[in-house]
């Protein structure tokens, strides 16, 4: 049986947020990103499998290396997910904002 994990169970961990920052500028081989933890390599590796099984990450072979990249659909897919919570609250600390721009205590 093949079981997806669900991408926001995996962006939950600290660890594969960091590990998302990082690839997120460049490519990164599993080295790379192991080299900027202070953790096994198995379990950086564990990591990794995670998000490319989420499809937040994609694996690209070159030579020997397998490089990690931000995949930009399963990234988009998070964002717009989370998208109209982040209007909600721009729209009510815009509100707030206005109210304690025309707030005046009483002496």
């Amino acid at each position: 049986m093949n079981l997806r994990r669900d991408v926001f169970q995996a962006i939950a961990d600290p660890t594969r947020r960091a590990i998302l920052l990082l690839v997120a500028s460049h490519s990164m081989t599993a080295g790379a990103i192991a080299a900027n933890f202070d953790t096994a390599r198995p379990t950086v590796s564990k990591h990794l499998a995670i998000l490319t099984e989420c499809e937040l990450l994609q694996q690209e072979q070159n030579g020997r290396e397998v490089y990690y990249h931000i995949n930009a659909k399963g990234m988009k897919d998070v964002a717009d997910f989370i998208e109209p919570f982040r209007n909600m609250w721009d729209d009510r600390f815009n509100k707030l904002e206005s109210i304690m721009k025309n707030y005046k205590p009483k002496q």
